[in-house]
C-alpha cells in the first residue's frame, strides 16, 4: 500500500462503524496505517493506528482516550501524552499491534471545557473524582463499544491490552473481545501529576504499583 492509497468501504462494520479510509501514516515511531471510521451511533470520527498484521489472537492493543491537553500540548497534569508515545513505541517494537484513538473521551467523557473546569477545581483542592462530581458529571462517562467494533472490523479476536484501567478490560469483554493479558503502561510520576495518579490508584482502582515502589 502506498501513501496515497485510500480505501472507502460503504458498508457498516459489525456493530455500527463504517470504515472510511485506510492510508499510510509515517510517524516518529514507525510506519503505521491510519484507518478512519465513522461511528454511526455516536457520530464521532474515530481512528485506529495499525502496525503490521493485527488479525487473530493476542494482538498488542491500546485503547487511548482523547486528551488534547496531554496528547497535543504536553500537559504534565496527567500521564496521557507519555502513555500515547509509549504505546506507539511498544507496538512498533512488537512488529504488530493497534492503537484505537477514542475521540469523545476527553476528560473521561465529559468534554474539553468541562475537563478544564474540573482541572480548575483540582487547583482549589478537589481530586479528579470529586471535581467531576462537583460539576454534575459521572466519575467516568466513557463508553468503549466503538473500540470493540473497530477491533472486530480489524479481525482482532483477542488482545494483550496495554492499560492500567480495569474498566477497559471489562468493557472489551462485554463487547465480545477477549483479553488474553493486561499489560501495564506505567509512566514515571512527577510533582505535577502525582496527586492525580494517586487518585486513579486509590479511587478508580488503576494498577499503579510503581507508585508504591517510589514510596508514594
Amino acid at each position: 500500500m502506498t501513501a496515497m492509497d485510500v480505501v472507502t468501504d460503504p458498508g457498516p462494520g459489525p456493530s455500527g462503524v463504517v470504515r472510511v479510509v485506510n492510508v499510510r501514516l509515517p510517524t516518529v515511531h514507525g510506519d503505521f496505517r491510519a484507518i478512519g471510521y465513522l461511528d454511526r451511533d455516536g457520530g464521532e470520527e474515530q481512528v485506529a493506528l495499525v502496525y503490521g498484521d493485527v488479525a487473530g489472537e493476542r494482538t498488542l492493543t491500546r485503547l487511548h482516550s482523547e486528551c488534547l491537553t496531554g496528547d497535543a500540548f504536553g500537559s504534565m497534569h496527567c500521564d496521557c501524552g507519555d502513555q500515547l508515545s509509549a504505546a506507539l513505541r511498544a507496538i512498533a517494537a512488537e512488529g504488530s499491534g493497534v492503537l484505537v484513538y477514542l475521540r469523545g473521551h476527553e476528560g473521561r467523557g465529559i468534554g474539553l471545557l468541562a475537563k478544564l473546569q474540573a482541572m480548575k477545581l483540582q487547583t482549589e483542592g478537589l481530586d479528579t473524582v470529586e471535581a467531576n462530581l462537583a460539576l454534575g458529571f459521572p466519575v467516568d462517562a466513557r463508553d468503549y463499544r466503538v473500540a470493540a467494533d473497530i477491533l472486530h472490523d480489524l479481525d482482532v479476536d483477542s488482545v494483550r491490552l496495554m492499560s492500567n484501567n480495569p474498566c477497559k478490560r471489562e468493557a472489551l469483554l462485554r463487547h465480545g473481545i477477549k483479553v488474553a493479558e493486561q499489560v501495564p503502561l506505567l509512566m514515571p510520576p512527577h510533582e505535577e501529576n502525582i496527586r492525580y495518579l494517586r487518585t486513579k490508584r486509590e479511587r478508580l482502582d488503576h494498577y499503579l504499583p510503581h507508585l508504591n515502589a517510589a514510596g508514594e
